[in-house]
């Protein structure tokens, strides 16, 4: 008798023994009989979408983080105007350039044919980004599943919510702590930045309005100004990359940081802020170690305030909800 049948579960609950699933929570096996191949399912459709646009992994990672960082991890980023008063996340400024949302719903539209009803599109996001980084060559991290999609999705919230492009040491380490995450977790968290670009429109503000505690390489802060020419960007599409390696998943973020070569406020803050800059120099020196603290903050940040049994729902469609 295997452990998916259903003789198997009333024989569980008869004798008192607490089923290997539990489905008020998260769980490292939670599909393991609702949907057995959903992982090999991912991992075959991501390899598909990478080996064709060589910048998604860092779109499925910032899409994860943008839909964390809201209201938890609940795919309210996917769902598109329902024509109600409240609009949707991906109106918010903040959501610019946020991509990769229907790459999600075309690998929901696979699941449901393989488990209709049984994958939620949360998941399949933290999934996505969880890939996203073990493609790239980072760590290869064991996440639990379970989560629930929303039926609610506010721009207001989003605004509120995600971090603005000036934010502080101090705010940063106090936004991480909100998901459990200790100091070095936080800073490594941040290390995600290794991967992808810049947009002018977000780094504009430290080139002409510098502030005095900055600490960019003056060769590097030249460069940034001829990428980015004015205050004021000509276009939204024009781009720096956050360090020498974009499309690798590694330490290098640190060393620039390191050298002055932070593209962001933030990033040139934490190498000079004495609770930060002792992290930023081991995650530098150590990749492996760097690679341990992101794994578990990775872990934390998708599973903290999340919907499980008894809220949310498990959308048919990802970008709306379901209608019964």
């Amino acid at each position: 008798m295997g452990s998916c049948s259903p003789l198997f579960v009333l024989a569980v609950v008869l004798i008192g023994i607490p089923f290997g699933i539990n489905e008020a929570k998260l769980a490292y096996d939670y599909y393991k009989c609702s949907c057995p191949n959903l992982e090999t399912i991912v991992k075959g459709e991501m390899l598909s979408i990478f080996l064709t646009d060589a910048t998604a992994p860092a779109a499925f990672l910032r899409l994860m983080f943008h839909d964390c960082q809201v209201q938890g991890c609940d795919a309210s980023i996917l769902l598109n105007s329902d024509n109600s008063k409240h609009k949707p996340e991906m109106v918010s400024s903040k959501n610019f350039d946020i991509r990769k949302r229907e790459s999600i719903g075309y690998i929901k539209s696979i699941l449901e044919k393989e488990c209709p009803g049984k994958v939620s599109c949360a998941d399949i996001i933290a999934l996505a980004a969880k890939e996203s980084v073990s493609f790239s060559g980072g760590p290869h991290i064991q996440i639990p599943l379970g989560r629930k999609d929303s039926t609610t999705s506010n721009y207001q919230q989003a605004d509120a919510s995600l971090p603005p492009q000036g934010i502080k040491v101090h705010e940063l380490i106090h936004t991480f702590a909100s998901k459990g995450m200790n100091l070095e977790e936080s800073i490594a968290i941040i290390g995600a930045h290794t991967l992808g670009v810049g947009h002018c429109m977000n780094i504009a503000s430290r080139l002409y309005d510098p502030q005095p505690n900055g600490h960019t390489q003056y060769g590097y802060e030249g460069y940034l100004r001829l990428k980015c020419p004015t205050r004021v960007p000509l276009t939204n599409f024009t781009f720096v990359p956050n360090d020498i390696t974009p499309t690798i998943f590694d330490n290098q973020y640190y060393r620039d940081v390191l050298m002055g070569k932070g593209l962001f406020t933030i990033d040139s803050s934490i190498s000079t802020d004495p609770r930060t800059a002792p992290i930023v120099r081991h995650f530098a020196i150590d990749q492996n170690y760097f690679f341990q603290v992101f794994s578990s903050a990775f872990v934390k940040l998708s599973s903290t305030n999340v919907l499980t049994k008894g809220k949310g729902e498990v959308r048919r469609q990802c970008n709306r909800i379901n209608i019964n």
